[in-house]
């Protein structure tokens, strides 16, 4: 017994000699398919069934351990041509983010000098939008330019900047001309030029109707840089004050363009078109286009670049559009549910008719609304005095005519209420454009009655798009029906009690109209509707008979 023990202890040591010189040619060897050369054991002096069962265990540990070498070697070559598609979707990522990287994403990068970069840094815009980055390089380039884009796109600083760089490079007296269809929104853009231009010193100059025209003389004599206008009262100082003209002009731009064809401006716009220089640069920019443009754009641009950033009809995204329908009768109730639900929103009423608005008011008054109206029946200085209230906040319901509807850019504005819909869907655009502006979100509900339904579904197909149900408390409506109503009364006899005022004080005189009315934007006062002098005293009576 000694003695096979001791075999076996020599046999064991002989078998772990021999392991160890097997593992050991596996690692040397380089490609793991070939066959691996097994280390003999030397001869063994006594063979037993114990020996031979221990050599067949080991053996097969051995063969275990070089398949599994063999397979975490196969796993490497698998992961080799993922690791080359990972590496190659990092390659494309690369790609795309230097593509990116080439677009410009600041004022710098699309050429503008830095004095203007400062003063965009200074009005918080942060970086240009697509309307600006897709004009703004064309118009350094010395092209004309027709731009569309949604409303609260930023169209004004995307002719203005050009403007003011092409004016550093070569200052002029009158060196842009600016046309806008109303005078709020021709207010507007001569601020927006004067906060872009602060740091070169640059002079504007506001021309419109319902100002005097003697100190608009004194103004334009003093050779303003930039001319911001009306093309009625531009007509006017070019027929009668003397020593004005347009001979120096390098840039007409007309904003909201579609609106002042509209508006019948293109016999004014024609004559105004003879006596400027036809070497110029000209942009037209709105949010919508018409065929009327696209008449003008053949008779007064030279080759121009369309930028076309949105579709003919369409709205941000960033807007909630709703609607209400309900019987004619329930609307007052209806506008005043809605406006204490939302008591503390800035908001806009748009309705069809000055003598609405001046009505809605004194209704809202009544009720202890805080409203201001806004129509083209008010005087100029009240028309700016509302404007600038409800933009400072002191009054945060504005209720207005389609006068307030164009390029008017107040941040603040939260809501829009349509309590007439407007004739045309285009103008529907314009109206809920006042809200969700520069990225930022907005609501605007459209109160539809049942003789509004055929106008309501021609919007929707403008749209594309079908408009949400707005949830309201019906029982909550029916009851302010007795204290709306009383109020109704109150505002209906205040509306007389006006009229009958304004008559005695002007003692049946009739009031006389010029062109620069044309820019009134409302139902009583449409352009051209005074042709003569005879015709003018026909429309005074017939905006009397409105009125009454």
């Amino acid at each position: 017994m000694p003695v096979q023990m001791k075999n076996k202890n020599v046999s064991a040591l002989k078998v772990k000699k021999g392991a160890a010189v097997a593992k050991a040619a596996t690692a040397k060897s380089l490609a793991p398919a070939k066959p691996v050369k097994k280390a003999v054991p030397p001869p063994k002096p006594v063979e037993s069934e114990e020996e031979d069962e221990e050599d067949s265990n080991e053996e097969e540990e051995e063969e275990d351990e070089e398949e599994e070498e063999e397979e975490e070697e196969e796993e490497e070559e698998e992961e080799k041509p993922k690791n080359k598609q990972v590496a190659v979707k990092e390659t494309q990522k690369q790609q795309d983010d230097e593509s990116d990287e080439s677009e410009p994403k600041t004022f710098a990068d699309l050429g503008l000098m830095q004095a203007l970069v400062d003063a965009c840094n200074q009005l918080n815009f942060k970086a240009p939008t697509e309307i600006q980055r897709e004009s703004i390089p064309w118009a350094l380039q010395g092209r004309d330019i027709i731009g569309l884009a949604q409303t609260g796109s930023g169209k004004t600083a995307a002719f203005a900047l050009p403007i003011l760089q092409a004016l550093w490079n070569n200052p002029s007296p009158m060196f842009a001309c600016v046309m806008a269809p109303t005078r709020e929104l021709a207010v507007q853009i001569s601020e927006t030029f004067e906060s872009l231009g602060s740091t070169i010193g640059v002079r504007c100059a506001v021309i419109v109707g319902g100002m005097d025209m003697m100190a608009q003389s004194i103004a334009l004599s003093k050779k303003p840089h930039i001319l911001v206008c009306t093309p009625g009262r531009l007509q006017d100082h070019l027929e009668n004050t003397k020593g004005f003209s347009l001979r120096t002009l390098k840039y007409l731009v007309m904003d909201e363009a579609d609106r002042l064809l509209d508006m019948d401006f293109g016999p004014i716009i024609d004559q105004i078109l003879k006596v400027i220089p036809k070497e110029r640069n000209t942009f037209l920019f709105s949010a919508t286009m018409t065929t009327k443009v696209a008449k003008l754009q053949r008779a007064s641009l030279n080759n121009p670049v369309k930028v076309e950033v949105a579709t003919k009809y369409s709205t941000v995204s960033t807007l909630l559009q709703y609607y209400i329908f309900f019987p004619l009768k329930h609307k007052d109730f209806y506008l005043v549910y809605l406006l204490n639900e939302l008591a503390g929103n800035s908001t806009i009423v748009f309705s069809r008719t000055c003598n609405d608005t001046q009505r809605l008011t004194l209704l809202l008054r009544n009720l202890g609304f805080p409203a201001i109206p806004l129509h083209g029946q008010l005087s100029q200085e009240k028309r700016l005095g509302a404007l600038n209230k409800f933009k400072s906040g002191n009054r945060n319901i504005l209720i207005a005519t389609d006068v307030a509807s164009r390029g008017l850019d107040i941040p603040s504005v939260d809501i829009v209420l349509n309590y007439d819909l407007p004739n045309n869907s285009k103008d529907y655009i314009h109206r809920v454009g006042r809200t969700a502006r520069a990225g930022r979100s907005g609501k605007s509900i459209t109160l539809v009655t049942q003789y509004d339904v055929e106008i309501y579904q021609r919007i929707e197909q403008a749209l594309d798009k079908k408009l949400d149900p707005y949830e309201v408390d019906k029982e909550a409506i029916m009851l302010l029906q007795e204290r709306v109503a009383e109020a109704q009364r109150f505002a209906i006899q205040e509306l007389k009690e006006q009229h009958l005022s304004r008559g005695k004080s002007g003692r049946g005189g009739k009031r006389q109209f010029n062109a620069d009315d044309r820019d009134r934007d409302d139902d009583s006062m449409q352009a051209g509707s005074y042709q003569s002098k005879s015709g003018m005293a026909k429309g005074n009576k017939g905006g009397k008979r409105m009125r009454r």
